[in-house]
């Protein structure tokens, strides 16, 4: 008991001091977690304004996405986007985005903030919801004219949406709000 007391002890001591010396970081304000961005969630709160179609969405991919992603969405084992539900069966299950991922909105969320990777969070709005809709296209899941904007693309059922299962009943799942 007294060297987990010692320890954290420590741990207080430790902590602000590393913090001026290395002057990382700093607390988050409303305005950093108010602000547009930090969570989409399945039902498409969150979701800024903005849209875009397939069609928008391939000359998007080609400047931002097709290096890494490949033609089509075809990219190398880690970086496929297009896949069928099927493709999770076997030893050796392909994860993308038309096999495993359960809400499109994820989909958004993922882009912006993580997308392009040596650019993150470079794409607008509007380029996000039009890549979102050409991966969705490329998977079989909308049009190529179809928009997809903050009322559209929360209702795009993915094939894998049974496949997970929320721990909490107050998430915000649209399948299980009550």
């Amino acid at each position: 008991m007294l060297r987990l007391l010692s320890i954290l002890l420590l741990a207080l001591v430790v902590a602000p001091a590393q913090e001026l010396r290395y002057g990382l970081g700093r607390p988050a304000d409303e305005a950093d977690v108010a602000a547009p961005g930090i969570a989409v969630l399945p039902d498409g709160a969150g979701l800024p304004e903005g849209e875009g179609t397939a069609k928008e969405g391939l000359r998007v991919y080609e400047t931002n996405c097709r290096e890494c992603h490949g033609p089509e969405g075809k990219g190398a084992e880690q970086t496929a986007l297009v896949g069928a539900h099927s493709d999770l069966q076997g030893d050796k299950p392909k994860k993308t985005v038309g096999s495993y991922w359960p809400y499109a909105t994820t989909l958004w969320d993922y882009t912006n903030r993580a997308m392009p990777f040596d650019r993150p969070g470079t794409l607008t709005s509007d380029q996000v919801y039009a890549v979102s809709a050409y991966i969705l296209h490329l998977n079989g899941l909308i049009g190529e004219e179809e928009p997809m904007n903050a009322k559209t693309l929360p209702m795009v059922v993915m094939p894998n949406r049974e496949g997970f299962r929320t721990d909490r009943a107050d998430s915000r799942d649209p399948d299980t709000t009550q």
